[in-house]
């Protein structure tokens, strides 16, 4: 859930951008600078709102408190990866303002093999999520 949050804090800037048509698409929210602070932001929202969430939505307790290592883990590897992929596919990233405006990872692989990456990821992901699953109820 925190993953997710990370995903549409990271976006709030650009939508800002497409609704009023001004400033810059993708600025200080995808610079690695940007997206430290936003993971930190996001960590400490996130981590309650997840709890909330699963409270409300009466999930067992054993999973309702959600350890810090994993909030942050969770920001962090989804901001910062947000960072990275669009870079790859949008040429008004600058990645590691301020130091330099360039952009070294544009074009690194189409935005075709970029997708097919993200989505083979993620069927990856979902596979060993339902393993695991599988194995732990198998046991039990």
């Amino acid at each position: 859930m925190v993953f997710g949050w990370t995903q549409i804090v990271m976006d709030i800037q650009p939508l800002i951008v497409l609704i009023t048509g001004e400033g810059h698409l993708h600025g200080f929210s995808h610079t690695y600078i940007g997206a430290t602070l936003l993971a930190v932001f996001v960590a400490i929202a996130g981590k309650y709102l997840s709890q909330l969430g699963l409270w409300l939505l009466k999930i067992t307790p054993s999973i309702t408190h959600i350890p810090w290592w994993v909030v942050l883990l969770s920001a962090f590897i989804g901001s910062y990866s947000h960072v990275l992929l669009d870079s790859m596919m949008h040429a008004d990233v600058q990645p590691f303002f301020p130091l330099t405006p360039n952009n070294e990872f544009l074009n690194y692989v189409s935005i075709s093999t970029l997708h097919k990456i993200c989505l083979y990821s993620g069927l990856a992901g979902a596979t060993f999520y339902y393993w695991l699953n599988w194995r732990t109820r198998s046991k039990g």
